[in-house]
């Protein structure tokens, strides 16, 4: 091996073993993991398949063809973990735990099943002419459905009065990477092989500088000047980090936690603390503090019809209040009226 070919294989190779130290971090390791941290997870795993395939059947056109096959299936994967990554980003919706899984499903069974009886080994006509591109395209499409989950941030980029925040900014860097990757494969037939998988170390790194770069600057600015900057959030990125807090205030209960903080929150839904308090200050009118109060006191009321017999201790620890004499002011704060004239009337 050359000394061209030795720098092309550790660059394209260190890219591939950092994404696949990260996808395992990712599912196994990460403290508090969510949705879109499990979709990448899987998806870098998928990708890093793919490129160590393309490694070594580049550097070794002799290599087993279960492995070839094991890095095409693996290609299978990659638009769909693209797409719910993308998703979870966008959206909260409760559906998608029960879509993500049913074609997760479907997919591995058309995976196993197309592998048991079609055989690279045996069917190489097969899989070079029909399934590469079934493969291609199926991998296109899910490009273009995150896309149209992406246009409204999309749109921003070349709106000057839009500004990408951080989180929008790392999903736009996964999504353009993935694409890229994908017109690297696609094209290899007219560039060279291994370009999919140089590509792929050169996405992965500038994405890695991308995110740096933008993370440094947001640090620059201090925490007072964030919290009270003339900058209005744009209306649909309001809706959805909205429907994120809502979701995991109304589904998930965490204000019943009497140690919730805004950071908290914030982390909860992926959102800056500082943002998340603009949100509230600035579309709901609201301080966290009345925002979170007022679903607790709900859920009080709530455990009020159900059983009046209750001890007042009681009912504040199981609604997240962590004292008596808070839940008392905050409950007349908000109904405007003491728990015990609530459970009279």
């Amino acid at each position: 091996m050359n000394l061209d070919n030795k720098l092309i294989f550790f660059f394209s190779a260190l890219g591939a073993f950092n994404s696949l130290v990260l996808s395992v971090y990712f599912l196994f390791f990460l403290k508090q993991i969510n949705k879109s941290d499990y979709f990448l997870g899987g998806l870098l795993a998928v990708l890093s398949i793919r490129v160590w395939k393309s490694l070594f059947f580049y550097f070794n056109p002799e290599l087993s063809k279960a492995y070839l096959q094991i890095g095409l299936s693996a290609c299978f994967l990659i638009g769909p973990f693209l797409y719910f990554y993308t998703k979870s980003k966008v959206s909260t919706s409760k559906q998608l735990d029960k879509l993500f899984y049913f074609q997760i499903s479907t997919l591995l069974l058309i995976i196993f099943g197309v592998g048991f009886l079609y055989p690279y080994q045996q069917n190489i006509a097969l899989w070079t002419k029909y399934f590469y591109r079934i493969i291609d395209y199926q991998w296109l499409a899910y490009i273009i459905a995150a896309a149209i989950l992406l246009k409204s941030t999309l749109r921003k980029i070349f709106l000057k009065n839009e500004k990408l925040n951080y989180d929008e900014v790392w999903t736009i860097s996964v999504f353009f990477g993935v694409f890229t990757i994908w017109i690297a494969y696609y094209t290899a037939n007219y560039t060279s092989y291994i370009l999919g998988a140089f590509s792929f170390s050169f996405v992965f790194y500038l994405s890695g500088l991308l995110l740096f770069h933008r993370r440094k600057k947001d640090f620059v600015v201090s925490v007072k000047k964030e919290k009270y900057a003339d900058i209005q959030i744009n209306k649909n990125e309001a809706n959805q980090f909205l429907e994120k807090i809502q979701f995991a205030l109304t589904e998930e209960k965490i204000y019943k936690n009497p140690n919730l903080t805004l950071p908290i929150l914030a982390k909860k839904v992926n959102i800056r603390p500082q943002l998340l308090s603009q949100l509230l200050n600035d579309n709901l009118n609201k301080n966290f503090s009345q925002f979170i109060n007022e679903y607790r006191i709900e859920e009080a009321k709530q455990i009020l019809k159900e059983n009046n017999n209750l001890k007042i201790e009681i009912i504040a620890e199981k609604s997240g209040f962590n004292s008596n004499n808070t839940f008392y002011t905050a409950f007349k704060k908000v109904t405007g009226t003491t728990p015990a004239r609530f459970i009279n009337s």
